[in-house]
Formats: structure tokens, C-alpha cells, sequence
């Protein structure tokens, strides 16, 4: 009988290392502050479209920082898809967007990965359901409210998403020399957008700059 050595000794089962149990502030923190970022751009969206007329402007910080009203039927910054069929498909992707964000932040959630992703992800489900309220129920709640000027007859999932935040930091006319816009104006920056936009896009800034890896393993 030969003798056991370690080389000829049976191996001991490894146990399986499962990942620690997220607490209950991991699901908690992040969907509080979905809560708050929606809660202050509907307050926002609902005050300018109940004491502003659309294109009306107030200045908040000099000549660079605006409320300036207006609305559109589509995406980020006021790009928009044209027509009652489009508007009505952009709604419906929204929503099917949104499910699956939510489902990814509870997923990652459970499998307790960095704080910061789940912050990421959750300013960006906040921002996606912000305008997704404005396109599903501004339709109606508002049809009410000066028709000629709103024009708000659509009804349910046709609603458009009010933007206001203008920053036109640098404004000039470009230089005559330079083609084709020389002496056209410029400024900088253009785009209005509202506060649910502001949380998407930092969102994906910081998953782009801090979380990319983190991403990768999931």
C-alpha cells in the first residue's frame, strides 16, 4: 500500500464563493433619488408650462442663463420626430427603453457591483421616465389650457416634452473671412433642454469616464 503524500492525497471540494448580498440602502438610495430627480423636473415643467407661453423667455443668471419654453415631440435637447405616427412610435420606445433599464438596475443591484454604476444607471432610467410622463400624459392634462397656443388635442401617449434650460454662454457672428459662414451668427450653447435630459446625460458621462470596466463585467 503506497503511503499518502500530498501529491496521491484526495483533493478537498472547493466551496463556491458567492458574491455578498447587497444591503437594503443599495436598492433604496438609488430608486430615492430617481424619486427626487422626477419630482423636480415635473415641478419644473409643470410651472413654466402653467406661467410661460411657449418661446417666452426669463432670465435666471444674466444674459447666459435662460428659461427659455418650448417643446417638442421627440428626443434629447428638442431634436423631435415629425407626425402622429412617429411621436406614437418614439413613446412606445420609450417606455420598452425604460422597462429594460429598470430590469438592468435591479440586476446589478443583486449582483452588488459598484455604487457608482448603479447611481449612473439610475440618473439615467430618472431621466428616461421624465419625459416619458411628459409624452404619455401632457396630452391630456394639459388640453385644457389655451388650445390655440398649445394645441394639446392628441390625447393619451401624444403628449410633447417640455424643455426650458437655455445656456447661450457665447454669442457672436463668425468672422467674414471664414466661407460659407462668415458673418452668420453663432452660440454657444445652443440646445434647450430640461432637467430629465441633464440626468440622462450625466448618467452616461459617467459611466464613459469612470465606469466603462465595471460595465464590461456585467
Amino acid at each position: 500500500m503506497e503511503p499518502i503524500t500530498e501529491e496521491t492525497a484526495p483533493m478537498a471540494p472547493v466551496e463556491e464563493i458567492k458574491p455578498e448580498k447587497p444591503g437594503i440602502l443599495k436598492y433604496i438610495l438609488p430608486f430615492l433619488l430617481i424619486v427626487l430627480i422626477l419630482t423636480a423636473d415635473q415641478i419644473l415643467k409643470i410651472w413654466v408650462k402653467k406661467h410661460m407661453f411657449p418661446g417666452e423667455e426669463k432670465p435666471i443668471a444674466g444674459k447666459w442663463f435662460l428659461l427659455h419654453f418650448i417643446e417638442n415631440n421627440g428626443i434629447a435637447f428638442g431634436y423631435e420626430f415629425s407626425g402622429n405616427t412617429g411621436k406614437l412610435l418614439l413613446t412606445l420606445f420609450r417606455i420598452f427603453a425604460s422597462c429594460l433599464i429598470v430590469y438592468y438596475l435591479v440586476t446589478l443591484i443583486k449582483r452588488n457591483v459598484s455604487y457608482g454604476l448603479i447611481i449612473s444607471v439610475a440618473l439615467i432610467f430618472a431621466g428616461a421616465t421624465g419625459n416619458i410622463i411628459d409624452s404619455v400624459f401632457y396630452g391630456l392634462w394639459f388640453k385644457d389650457i389655451n388650445i390655440s397656443t398649445y394645441d394639446y388635442q392628441a390625447g393619451l401617449f401624444h403628449g410633447r416634452v417640455v424643455d426650458m434650460l437655455y445656456f447661450p454662454v457665447l454669442q457672436g457672428h463668425y468672422p467674414l473671412w471664414i466661407p460659407r459662414f462668415g458673418g452668420n451668427e453663432y452660440i454657444f450653447f445652443r440646445p434647450i433642454f430640461n432637467l430629465a435630459d441633464s440626468s440622462i446625460t450625466i448618467g452616461v458621462l459617467l459611466i464613459i469616464l469612470f465606469f466603462r470596466k465595471s460595465l464590461k463585467r456585467t
